[in-house]
């Protein structure tokens, strides 16, 4: 049973930003968790992760992006982040729960947790907003495909003339989404790729909020900001004293097969940053807190922001 509340987020471009909030633990809290979401599914699904938090002293805080979950008005609005900027706007909305937590909770560390696309936001966050953080976690992520998103995003951007910005692609879903499955038949589902747990994945498959496909912008925009993200002028923004956790299945197609999050935490340690730790998870697939392995991912999770997150102050 869903534990959290949600509320609106009003930001000055008019858009209101769907908010999630878990009651705060018992035990004085230890920092709060900010947690960013995937592409084409909601925040609703961290509901087990948030309760495992806030058992451990966490209080946990998280948002739909722009085209998803609660956020949208109107579902034909799911899949689509609208122009112009819409991925650093998710970015921005990501720096305003931040503002928000920080009113609420002055004293308390502020973490951001992300997966997937929303670790993709994470990265461009950490280059502009990192001062914001005491610490931050990326799970599912990728780097170093520079050359492949340019040649994906110039793809996008031919699409979006053909079909529209609000339209969706064919073959932009089938050169993301529509391949991840391969490294996994015979499948039983098109989501098999996220995790190993039929239940899971099920669950997934049956959520009206999740599965969507994007549009040809929100695609346009997404390769665009990789190549942005991975740039090493660009990374060597993030502040050097901010901890970083990655986390992967090493058979996570996003990640490929866990050459990116390698590639990500050398980046990182090329950049400066003192505290980068990488953790592959065999036979793991992308969405490893919902992976039959979840109660280890999940815990050890905990154990790296016991180890390196500064408590709160009082």
């Amino acid at each position: 049973m869903a534990t959290f509340s949600t509320q609106r987020l009003a930001r000055d471009d008019g858009a209101s930003i769907a908010l999630y909030t878990w009651p705060a633990p018992t035990q004085p809290i230890k920092a709060a968790v900010q947690i960013a979401h995937g592409l084409a599914e909601h925040a609703a699904r961290y509901d087990r992760f948030a309760q495992a938090l806030i058992r451990a002293g966490y209080a946990v805080f998280a948002s739909d992006h722009r085209g998803h979950g609660l956020t949208v008005e109107n579902r034909s609005e799911l899949g689509h982040l609208p122009a112009p900027n819409g991925f650093q706007r998710v970015v921005d909305d990501l720096y305003a729960v931040n503002r928000r937590i920080a009113a609420e909770h002055p004293n308390v560390p502020r973490v951001l947790f992300s997966h997937s696309f929303g670790s993709f936001a994470a990265q461009q966050y950490l280059g502009t907003y990192g001062d914001s953080l005491a610490a931050a976690v990326l799970s599912g992520t990728n780097s170093g495909v520079g050359p492949l998103a340019k040649v994906g995003s110039l793809i996008a951007r031919v699409e979006r003339l053909r079909h529209g910005p609000t339209a969706t692609s064919a073959l932009l879903q089938k050169m993301s989404f529509g391949n991840y499955n391969n490294a996994f038949a015979p499948t039983r589902t098109e989501s098999d790729w996220l995790s190993r747990d039929p239940a899971e994945v099920d669950k997934y498959v049956d959520d009206p909020l999740c599965g969507f496909q994007a549009t040809t912008e929100t695609w346009h925009e997404l390769l665009r900001a990789l190549t942005r993200i991975e740039d090493p002028a660009f990374q060597a923004r993030v502040p050097k004293a901010l901890p970083v956790y990655l986390f992967a299945g090493d058979l996570d197609p996003v990640g490929q097969a866990g050459r990116g999050p390698k590639k990500l935490a050398q980046a990182y340690k090329r950049a400066g940053l003192k505290d980068v730790t990488l953790k592959l998870y065999p036979g793991a697939r992308h969405e490893l807190l919902n992976e039959i392995n979840r109660d280890e991912v999940t815990s050890d999770v905990i154990a790296w922001l016991d180890g390196h997150v500064p408590r709160a102050t009082r």
